[in-house]
């Protein structure tokens, strides 16, 4: 067999899926900066995390599919968090309505959630999600970061990953980035004489 016809019997199936809009694998990346404003006035930074397994909802308070997944983040926190994981929520404005303090400690309350719950504005957030103005925003939107500070999977965007809202996948995904164990420094050599 040629090396044009092998080549071709390679290519060809690989232009065809990305021409049909298969999804890419998704990738590595860091996570961005953030700052979590609180109802009480204090502010958090995101990378105050690191060494942890985040999973942050970016969430509408009168969205019942978002608060639905506060509820599961809650159950998750009570049995995942003494082994490393996090979860942060993050209330944003919907358009023509507010996201603020009293509105997120109402919903905290409510559902009695056991784990941090900010507000920031939209162009925080969709600066965030690296989101352009153009492309269609689907809450909730989950962001799972890894102990090292990398995004693993997201569930918005091109290639966002919708299982994120489903407590079974979530929980599996957790579970592995929790075995990845905390972060690993190298050893050093101990000195001679």
């Amino acid at each position: 067999m040629t090396m044009q016809k092998l080549t071709a019997i390679l290519l060809v199936p690989a232009l065809a899926s990305f021409a049909l809009g298969a999804p890419t694998a998704p990738f590595l990346r860091k996570s961005p900066e953030l700052t979590i404003y609180e109802p009480s006035g204090r502010q958090t930074l995101l990378s105050t995390f690191k060494g942890k397994v985040v999973a942050i909802e970016f969430f509408f308070i009168r969205s019942p599919k978002c608060l639905i997944l506060a509820n599961t983040m809650n159950k998750l926190n009570q049995e995942l968090g003494p082994r490393g994981f996090q979860p942060v929520a993050i209330a944003f404005p919907a358009p023509g309505s507010d996201a603020n303090g009293r509105l997120v400690t109402e919903v905290v309350d409510y559902f009695k959630l056991t784990y941090p719950v900010g507000y920031s504005d939209k162009e925080s957030v969709d600066q965030y999600l690296g989101r352009s103005g153009l492309e269609l925003l689907r809450i909730p939107q989950v962001v799972v970061i890894d102990r090292q500070g990398m995004i693993r999977a997201q569930s918005g965007g091109r290639d966002g990953n919708v299982q994120l809202e489903n407590e079974s996948y979530l929980r599996a995904l957790l579970e592995d980035l929790l075995k990845e164990g905390p972060q690993q420094t190298p050893r050093q050599k101990p000195a001679t004489n």
